[in-house]
């Protein structure tokens, strides 16, 4: 146990000397970049004792879910209407997503009809791959198309911010309050509130259930004005490598070939992606008036930490 956590802290280090490196090239979102860039080049070396660090998984989304739930407000209520609309576009868009995505696999890539339904649904890695094994679907295909759009997605959300909304993202900048100016104590007691709103949200069996526990729970808490400590810069910081680290591990033993083929293929998934979000960033914001930035993280079809995550740092809503 010692060993893995030894070696789990040692792929952190690597990933944060990467980030360190996007931050010296001013670079968009460093700290999730570099770390995930650092970490993909050092998991080809299979000599370098290092390991993915899922160990800092679930506490790293609780607080995201705690972060998120933050910038919850009484005003936001008034939103409600247009987000029961908003939301409702999520189905004719998901269902899109889902048939183009399934054509192109299927009928242009020639994949199984299994893979390809699977491959090309925007839902996380873990759960398309435990249905892939039920229904005896290619899985390591699957995660590979899964991991490769998360990739494109949280590669290129970034540069897309910070060069066409001019949003700067360079990450050497506070994003929050320094762990130095927060009120310990009740950042702590915040977080054991997040632990066991993760813990019951897993026992009901929600999705997600260590981001959106903690964060039900720090909404109840913030907009009730029953707490006012957000966290600590330096803990979103080291989410984001903890996060760029496990995206990195995905494509650990795989060959390159496979690698490389999966990445083009999943290229064009990403531009049929690009179209579909375009379509319905232009409607929302033409019918609804929703900042166009909000919308594209919204629709954005990566993992749901990760969005939120990068929603989180960019100050959308």
């Amino acid at each position: 146990m010692i060993k893995n956590i030894f070696q789990m802290l040692l792929a952190l280090l690597v990933a944060f000397c990467g980030s360190l490196i996007f931050i010296y090239l001013h670079l968009p979102l460093p700290w999730l970049l570099g770390s995930i860039f650092a970490t993909s080049i050092l998991i080809r070396f299979q000599k370098i004792p290092i390991q993915s660090p899922k160990l800092f998984s679930a506490p790293a989304r609780i607080l995201i879910g705690l972060a998120i739930g933050s910038a919850f407000t009484p005003a936001i209520l008034n939103y409600i209407p247009q987000y029961t609309i908003s939301l409702l576009l999520v189905i004719p868009f998901t269902i899109l997503v889902i048939f183009f995505g399934t054509y192109y696999y299927y009928k242009v890539l020639k994949y199984d009809l299994k893979t390809s339904y699977l491959g090309s649904m925007p839902g996380g890695v873990i759960e398309m791959v435990i249905i892939g094994q039920e229904l005896k679907a290619n899985t390591a295909k699957i995660t590979l198309m899964q991991s490769s759009r998360l990739f494109f997605v949280v590669v290129s959300l970034p540069f897309i911010i910070q060069y066409i909304f001019q949003i700067d993202i360079r990450g050497n900048q506070l994003l929050t309050t320094p762990i130095k100016d927060i009120d310990m104590f009740e950042f702590l007691y915040i977080y054991i509130f997040g632990v066991v709103a993760a813990v019951f949200a897993k026992k009901i069996k929600l999705t997600a259930a260590y981001l959106i526990g903690p964060m039900i729970i720090s909404i109840i808490l913030y907009s009730g004005g029953f707490v006012t400590t957000h966290i600590p810069d330096e803990l979103l910081k080291f989410i984001q490598v903890v996060f760029g680290s496990i995206i990195g591990f995905t494509f650990k033993n795989v060959d390159l070939k496979t690698i490389f083929n999966t990445l083009v293929a999943t290229l064009g998934h990403f531009v049929i992606l690009i179209i579909l979000c375009g379509i319905f960033i232009f409607i929302i914001h033409h019918f609804f008036g929703f900042a166009t930035l909000d919308i594209l993280l919204a629709f954005g079809p990566g993992g749901q930490t990760e969005i939120n995550l990068i929603a989180l740092l960019v100050g959308a809503n």
